[in-house]
């Protein structure tokens, strides 16, 4: 859910409203008093004397108040006054990849931040390399009910994933099992306007963009609605984003970037499987028609499409309504948008794979001198995140005339909820909604997505706050509902040959893919690409894979 924007917002209101924040606070609580004084009082217990914190910021979509900067901010301040924590930022990165190299460069160095966030070969060079803290004690000993709680729910596997022969020595993320498919999300005043049925396999897709194309959908004397929205990325590698061709992909049978189990169970590199091919002809022959972005490769974000109502079918997962769909609504809100678990199989069912239990970490490395004040952080800012922190607000108020989202100001990009939140979350809020159990019974979260949802169909459209959460929930949780194939996924932890060769080979497979889409390699360039992904590496790795999994060491938590 990010967009890469910053801004800031200036105007006499903000006055007020900040005058309004400050009167709020006013220092902690009664409720966080309270907590702090009980079976959760070392877990949110600010420090006496100022701690400091030195870390790096992954921003995005951070728009701001007049005066504040991305590290002193309204979401900040209010963090240093709840925990006693100083933040210092060593450096900020706009995106994922730029963080990611920057993380790599910080490594290589051997100058790492206080604490930071990693992916999992990150993780791994880091633990080998003894550079990590042993956070095992820190966890039994700081983590709130609530962080507690969320772990104990993915049955141990997130502490699993980032413990190593018995020690934890990360907060790992928690994967959302609604997070994994992607589906296609539609106009539907279009499609109604122009009376096509839902989109169900591939050919309807098709049908549906080149009459999206060619009317004049917008009223302004020109058929220029564009095709479908391409992230230059193609495929996503793990968790699903806005405009990834997963869905195609998956329609074949073909999973790009990930390693799937072959015939007897052994790793099979999804990037080389005939399959791929096959979906690669087909986009090809898109990319021709003009169905897919012709400009997609040229543009710096995909979403911008949608966003300004410019495109009228996208490929997203649950939560597009957060963004890019809320940035519709507000330039068109007669804009209707409907999710189909669509594109089907020739089989007529709708693939798609599942997802680990983790992929980051936050870590602390070694020798920083207050560990625990990075969970005390995670306490903190999961409690926000979740709804169950008193102060919370004010805080909304903030994003909500911001536009944005309270996640984008957290200090860490690491969020925790339970792996079956968001049906869950679906099912008590249209039970809440259809009268059928009391909506004082639902949980905070549960409880605001009630009253959103209540306050969307009193005033439709007037909160684009009310608008996504409820879209998201009710769309997005229902369409997470729908029977799905999975196919199995495995985790490879990176072998020595991948340390030595697996940048090369990625770097050959998305220009190879790239040139196939966009017509500057024949579809059969595909069979090179494989006999020489093979040969320069991806044998022998695809060989280390097979006995890592085989004689992969045993972990246990920290619990």
């Amino acid at each position: 859910m990010r967009d890469g924007r910053r801004g800031f917002v200036r105007g006499a209101a903000w006055l007020a409203l900040i005058m309004t924040l400050c009167s709020c606070w006013g220092g902690r609580s009664s409720e966080s008093v309270s907590e702090a004084t009980g079976v959760d009082r070392l877990a949110y217990e600010p420090y006496d004397t100022p701690v400091t914190l030195r870390i790096p910021h992954l921003y995005s979509d951070i728009q701001l108040p007049e005066g504040d900067t991305s590290e002193n901010n309204f979401v900040t301040r209010y963090l240093a006054e709840q925990t006693g924590i100083s933040l210092r930022y060593v450096w900020e990165a706009p995106n994922d990849a730029q963080y990611a190299s920057k993380i790599d460069l910080s490594i290589r160095s051997g100058d790492l931040p206080d604490a930071f966030v990693v992916n999992r070969a990150q993780f791994l060079e880091l633990e080998k390399n003894g550079r990590l803290e042993d956070l095992t004690d820190v966890y039994r000993k700081y983590a709130s009910q609530l962080v507690s709680s969320l772990y104990d729910a993915t049955g141990g596997k997130a502490l699993q994933e980032a413990s190593v022969d018995g020690k934890l020595y990360g907060f790992p993320n928690i994967a959302i099992e609604a997070d994994s498919p992607v589906y296609v999300w539609v106009r539907q005043d279009w499609l109604d306007r122009l009376g096509l049925p839902a989109p169900r396999d591939l050919d309807d897709i098709a049908a549906i963009v080149r009459a999206f194309r060619a009317a004049d959908l917008d009223g302004n004397g020109q058929a220029d609605t564009a095709g479908i929205p391409v992230d230059r990325a193609l495929v996503y590698p793990e968790k699903m984003g806005n405009n990834g061709l997963n869905g195609v992909f998956a329609a074949f049978g073909a999973f790009p970037k990930r390693w799937i189990a072959g015939s007897e169970g052994q790793p099979v590199y999804g990037s080389v499987r005939p399959e791929a091919k096959q979906a690669l002809a087909l986009l090809a022959r898109w990319y021709g028609e003009g169905i897919l972005d012709p400009q997609f490769m040229l543009r710096q974000d995909s979403q911008d499409l949608v966003a300004g109502n410019q495109a009228g079918l996208f490929f997203g997962p649950w939560w597009a309504p957060y963004f890019p769909l809320s940035k519709s609504i507000s330039s068109d809100t007669k804009a209707e948008w409907r999710v189909y678990a669509a594109p089907l199989d020739g089989q007529g069912q709708f693939a798609t794979s599942d997802a680990p239990a983790t992929d980051r970490y936050l870590v602390v490395r070694k020798g920083y001198a207050h560990p625990e004040a990075v969970l005390k952080l995670l306490n903190a800012f999961t409690r926000l995140e979740r709804n169950r922190d008193p102060n919370v607000g004010p805080l909304l108020e903030v994003t909500e005339r911001l536009g944005t989202q309270l996640r984008n100001y957290y200090p860490f990009d690491l969020l925790l909820d339970r792996p079956d939140a968001v049906v869950s979350r679906h099912d008590q809020l249209v039970q809440a909604l259809d009268g059928k159990i009391d909506p004082e019974t639902l949980d905070p979260e549960t409880k605001r997505l009630y009253e959103d949802s209540v306050s969307e169909r009193e005033s439709p459209r007037k909160n684009l706050d009310a608008w996504s959460s409820s879209q998201a929930y009710l769309q997005g949780g229902e369409v997470s509902k729908t029977a799905m194939k999975k196919a199995e996924i495995l985790y490879i932890d990176p072998t020595p040959t991948m340390a030595l060769k697996w940048e090369k080979l990625q770097t050959l497979e998305q220009e190879t893919y790239a040139k196939i889409i966009t017509g500057g390699l024949p579809v059969d360039a595909f069979d090179s690409f494989v006999r020489k992904w093979y040969s320069e590496g991806g044998s022998q790795i695809m060989a280390e894979a097979a006995s890592s999994l085989r004689a992969k060491p045993s972990t246990s938590s920290a619990e």
